[in-house]
């Protein structure tokens, strides 16, 4: 494919489906396990997705979990924001609960992306989303992290008489709202940019509500790209869970 020709989205789709398959090969082929797979994974999915991004889109700026920050990107309209493995303990161990993600932000908005699940054989990107599920008759559904240790999602879950999913990294997480095997997804424990820019595009693309915990819009592209905390849930609950969070 010649990737200059294509659209951003179809850019971030076929780039975020690559760098999964590679990602795979990686774990089957490599013989390496645990933090060296890991850190095997992170450096050559970062190494794809920037070449392919470089040659695609030579004007823009990349902000990426694994490369050193260019803080001249703050300046310009459009930065690629993406994280090549997210869930590496999750991919090193061998769980499916993985993913890619490659979002563009466009004056601070997050407008685009793809996440690829590759374990799943899925991705959802804004131009391309798979059909939801119908939703749960037995309740609300949250997604929690696997950790017993107690958080934001879990309270409010406990508040509001949710049933818990444990899940793995947090694009694994969001895309389970997208595709409606979950209700909420409630993150306030420490995020970067790269963490939800590209799960928050493809939500927002899908309906869905997004925001900050508080319910302040999602602002990416700032000069510390440290973004802690998240809000993707269907609309109609979104309300519910903002008061619930604000009971503290």
């Amino acid at each position: 494919m010649e990737l200059r020709s294509v659209t951003d989205a179809e850019l971030a789709r076929s780039v975020a489906v690559e760098a999964g398959e590679l990602l795979k090969s990686i774990r089957a082929s490599s013989g390496l396990q645990d933090a060296a797979l890991g850190a095997l994974g992170d450096r050559d999915a970062n190494t794809l997705i920037l070449d392919r991004l470089r040659a695609a889109r030579p004007d823009d700026f990349i902000l990426s979990e694994e490369s050193v920050d260019d803080r001249a990107r703050c300046a310009a309209s459009r930065v690629w924001i993406v994280d090549p493995l997210d869930g590496t303990r999750e991919y090193a161990s061998g769980s499916s609960e993985w993913a890619v993600h490659i979002g563009l932000a466009i004056d601070g908005r997050p407008v685009l992306g793809a996440v690829a699940v590759p374990d799943r054989d899925q991705v959802f990107a804004t131009d391309d989303l798979p059909p939801k599920h119908p939703p749960c008759p037995a309740g609300l559904r949250v997604v929690v992290s696997r950790s017993r240790a107690p958080d934001i999602a879990r309270c409010v879950g406990d508040r509001l008489g949710a049933i818990m999913i444990p899940m793995g990294s947090a694009g694994a997480k969001a895309m389970a709202v997208v595709e409606g095997r979950a209700d909420v997804y409630l993150h306030d424990g420490g995020q970067y940019e790269w963490d939800n820019c590209a799960p928050a595009a493809v939500a927002l693309a899908a309906g869905l509500h997004a925001s900050r915990i508080d319910g302040s819009p999602l602002v990416y592209n700032c000069e510390n790209p440290l973004l802690p905390d998240l809000l993707i849930c269907r609309q109609e609950v979104a309300a519910s869970v903002l008061e619930a969070i604000a009971r503290g």
